[in-house]
């Protein structure tokens, strides 16, 4: 069966992208963005599904890229913010190495600016970002198998983190293959 080595889950704003593309660098594999599969999927920006399609027909698309990713993909992967509210895709992470990059609001809101390029945070950004952290964390929690505070830390030294939480977590899988004889 083919997995991701890493998948990467948090809020907009968290850094899955950044983070995920220098930890894919540091282990020499390749990254995937299920947001940039979206995109190219569909022809155009996140923002304009939502404009153009509305929220409904983005998450069908995220649901099928994330499966597609979750099949095909066997680097880092970066999970869009709010694929973790499907029920399918918690059940499909269950056993892989999902690591939360998990951010405070203060920090989440600076690094997503007025958001321009995140529909889901077009009217708000704060006040939205608040109401999806909230919403959105117990579901984090829920697919991780390891958290990563990103709160005051650079790119790099979150990408250390990350990269010490995988080794645990390889070893810790590794342990439950050989245990009961899969992944």
């Amino acid at each position: 069966m083919t997995a991701p080595m890493l998948v990467l889950v948090g809020a907009p704003g968290a850094g899955k992208t950044t983070v995920g593309e220098l930890v894919a660098d540091r282990l020499g594999t390749g990254f995937r963005d299920t947001d940039g599969d979206i995109e190219a999927a569909a022809g155009m920006s996140v923002a304009d599904i939502f404009l153009t399609a509305g929220e409904e027909e983005f998450r069908q698309l995220e649901r099928a890229a994330v499966a597609a990713a979750l099949a095909e993909h066997t680097g880092v992967l970066a999970l869009g913010g709010g694929a973790v509210l499907a029920a399918q895709t918690r059940a499909a992470l269950r056993g892989l190495p999902v690591v939360w990059l998990r951010t405070g609001l203060a920090d989440a809101a600076k690094r997503v600016g007025l958001a321009r390029d995140r529909p889901v945070l077009a009217l708000n950004p704060r006040g939205e970002l608040a109401r999806l952290l909230e919403q959105r964390t117990p579901h984090y929690a829920a697919v991780a198998l390891a958290a990563v505070d990103t709160d005051g830390r650079t790119p790099a030294e979150v990408a250390d983190a990350v990269l010490a939480e995988l080794g645990a977590l390889t070893t810790e899988l590794g342990a439950l293959t050989t245990e009961t004889g899969r992944r």
